[in-house]
């Protein structure tokens, strides 16, 4: 072979590693959310002071805040839907939207 490499040394130079390999990030891994999934006397007595003073009542503000999962949160607002303690704004198959009820709070104060 004129002035060129040999057949072993192109072979070499073909397969050595040119730098380092590169190193994947593992990536971020989420804290897994440890909610309740029944309620106990606690959290129903929490959720009937609290919910009903919140200004925007979601499945996943109830869920968030309360600490239980999203079925018990739907379950929660429909609770408090049925006594009147919250009224609602959009009631869509997808979302849930409700408010506190406050003409009928104040109302029902004055008469105890």
């Amino acid at each position: 072979p004129a002035g060129g490499q040999s057949k072993e040394a192109k072979m070499k130079a073909a397969t050595a590693k040119k730098g380092k390999k590169k190193k994947w990030s593992k990536g971020k891994a989420r804290d897994l959310l440890n909610n309740a999934v029944l309620m106990d006397k606690d959290t129903e007595a929490k959720v009937r002071k609290d919910v009903p003073t919140f200004k925007l009542i979601t499945t996943s503000i109830v869920s968030d805040r309360m600490k239980v999962n999203g079925s018990l949160a739907r379950r929660i607002i429909r609770m408090l839907a049925a006594e009147g303690s919250i009224k609602p704004i959009v009631h869509s198959s997808q979302q849930l939207i409700y408010t506190r009820a406050i003409g009928e709070e104040s109302d029902a104060e004055e008469e105890k």
